[in-house]
Parts: structure tokens; C-alpha cells; sequence
């Protein structure tokens, strides 16, 4: 609402007559009430960021079954360190040095599609493909777990499991400075 002010205009020096100045004074009440209505509106109609997640099934641990051999040259062993490094290997543990990467597109994404096709393309059966074994350290992020996951989303390895640290390779890990 708007409020006409008719104060002021008096005699002031000298007896001379002034007119009656007529000042405006605008209630803003109305105004600040729409605009917090406007706000809680469009606050209330926005969708939010929708949370991104990754299906990861997690094997039941109580039920021991009997387990497939696999061939050490379909194996590929990923450790998660310190310092956002990450050492793969193939094969067995302590039968071939692990390589330290990092993260990204020329790390770990790199050795990740070479050493699948060069399963691919050793093991002539349709169903011998890679197999990756993710084993995070204590001395890991969980951020560098989730890069890993998603390196294997990126490049479509079928089949990974996130197992227990060997003491064998946290001695690997230490000894390239990495736990």
C-alpha cells in the first residue's frame, strides 16, 4: 500500500508562506511477501540433482561354494594405494612386478583395454574374457574405489570383484612407496 506523508510546509524564516510539499512513502510489505511465495514456489517445482549410483552385487560371505579354476593369464589384480597411484598386475601375486599407474584415460583405462583384448585374443573360447580383482589398501580413498568402479563401467569388463589385501601385496605396495 501506498502512503501519502502531508506533513511539513510550516512558516519558517522571514513569515513567507511555502506550499505544502507532499513526499510518498511505498509500503514494501506486499512485495517481500510475493517474493518469498515466489521463492518456496520455484524452491518446491525444481528438480534436484538425481544421485548417480552403480549397481555393485556383493557375494553372500557365510555360504563357501565350490570354486571354478581359472586360468592365471585371464587375472588381472588391481591395488589401490596411497596417493591416488593405483599398481596392477597379471597373473599370480610375486610371479610378475606390478606396474604403478594412475588414474584416467592413459592409466589405468589404457592397461585396463590392453590387457582385455590381449585376453580376448590369446584365449580363442568366447566365454574366456578378463577377469579383475580389486583390492583396495587401507592407505586407499574411497574415491579412488569409485574410479576404479567406474574405469570398469567405462570399459565394459564383465566380470570384477573387490576382495581382501594379501600381506604379499601390501609389501608390493610398499615397496613402490605407495602405502
Amino acid at each position: 500500500m501506498a502512503e501519502l506523508d502531508t506533513s511539513g510546509g510550516g512558516k519558517h524564516k522571514g513569515g513567507k508562506v511555502r506550499s505544502k510539499k507532499a513526499s510518498t512513502r511505498v509500503d514494501l510489505t506486499a512485495m517481500v511477501d510475493l517474493a518469498f511465495l515466489l521463492i518456496t514456489f520455484f524452491m518446491f517445482t525444481t528438480t534436484l540433482n538425481k544421485p548417480k549410483a552403480m549397481n555393485l552385487a556383493m557375494p553372500d560371505n557365510s555360504v563357501i561354494k565350490n570354486q571354478l579354476p581359472v586360468a592365471e593369464s585371464r587375472t588381472m589384480t588391481i591395488l589401490l594405494g596411497a596417493h591416488n597411484k593405483v599398481e596392477w598386475y597379471m597373473g599370480l601375486p610375486g610371479k610378475s612386478a606390478p606396474t604403478v599407474d594412475g588414474y584416467g584415460p592413459n592409466g589405468l583405462r589404457k592397461a585396463l583395454i590392453d590387457n582385455g583384448n590381449q585376453v580376448a585374443s590369446t584365449h580363442a573360447a568366447p566365454d574366456n574374457f578378463m577377469i579383475v580383482l580389486i583390492k583396495p589398501s587401507d592407505k586407499s580413498t574411497y574415491e579412488n574405489l569409485v574410479a576404479t568402479l567406474d574405469e570398469m563401467s567405462i570399459t565394459a569388463v564383465k566380470s570384477y570383484a573387490i576382495v581382501k589385501i594379501l600381506p604379499i601385496e601390501v609389501d608390493a605396495l610398499k615397496s613402490q612407496g605407495n602405502y
